[in-house]
């Protein structure tokens, strides 16, 4: 039997005590998306999140560059990790004006076959939303940047519902949160926003994914500000060096992402159509 969004606080092992695994992917859908999508794996220790890994999705096993072998392999990560919770950095669904009155789940296993590439999807929501670019409910109120089809956004969106999202569903090997219940035994997946998580904290407006000294200390700032708010090491110098060193704020970025489900670990929110980005 499944656990109502409703009752998650009461669930054993999701809180801020928990012993839960918690990854955090910054996630991409570029063409090189297995240099560019980072994971940063955590677990909670005494109130605090201890980074354990962060590295390339290139780096899991049958893994690769490309997004057909990256993907497949991020998507067999998630389900071998049975006692882990993930937030990802893309949108899980589409404003209420484009779903019309699709459930979630059915909009997620079609997907594929409605549409059949990023650019497809694009045209297809821009055609829906009459040119405009239109936004959930979750991205007024998070303030997230992009509307899930903007085209800073929309490869990313693709390819997480169709290659990430639409196999979990269909072989039922995880839980999408909040549109469905959290079930104990099974991997727990909801949407966080870097960008969303650094507007809470004030730190939003900084240049960050560059190669130039002044984005390296902005890196240096902003991971500062994290380990004061929480943020441990199982091996400091060597994490630290890796975070600091990747000058596209990719593994920064997954970083901010577990921080971010960490935090998310204590909510109770239920948008089960759209989507709802955790912060």
């Amino acid at each position: 039997m499944g656990i109502t969004t409703k009752t998650l606080a009461k669930l054993a092992g999701f809180g801020p005590a928990s012993i839960r695994r918690v990854h955090g992917v910054d996630f991409s859908g570029a063409l090189d998306s297995g240099k560019r999508t980072w994971i940063a794996t955590a677990e909670v220790r005494k109130g605090a999140l201890e980074i354990k890994n962060c590295f390339p999705a290139r780096d899991l096993a049958d893994s690769g560059r490309s997004p057909e072998l990256c993907l497949d392999a991020l998507c067999r990560f998630i389900e071998k990790e049975t006692a882990a919770v993930f937030g990802i950095d893309f949108p899980f669904g589409l404003p209420r004006q484009i779903l019309g009155n699709r459930s979630w789940p059915s909009f997620v296993r079609s997907f594929s076959r409605r549409y059949q590439n990023p650019e497809a999807f694009r045209r297809a929501c821009l055609d829906a939303g009459q040119g405009r670019e239109l936004r959930r409910a979750t991205d007024w109120e998070s303030q997230s940047p992009f509307s899930p089809y903007n085209i800073r956004m929309y490869r990313q969106t693709y390819y997480g519902i169709a290659r990430i999202l639409a196999p979990l569903v269909r072989r039922r090997s995880a839980c999408i949160l909040p549109m469905q219940d959290a079930i104990p035994r099974k991997p727990w997946v909801l949407e966080v926003c870097p960008a969303t998580v650094l507007k809470l904290h004030g730190l939003y407006n900084m240049s960050y994914k560059k190669k130039t000294r002044e984005d390296y200390r902005a890196r240096e700032r902003i991971l500062r500000r994290f380990e004061k708010l929480g943020i441990t090491y199982a091996d400091a110098e060597k994490l630290r060096s890796i975070i600091l060193a990747n000058s596209g704020g990719d593994a920064l970025d997954s970083v901010i992402a577990a921080f971010g489900t960490f935090q998310a670990l204590q909510k109770q929110v239920l948008y089960a159509s759209e989507g709802y980005i955790y912060a």
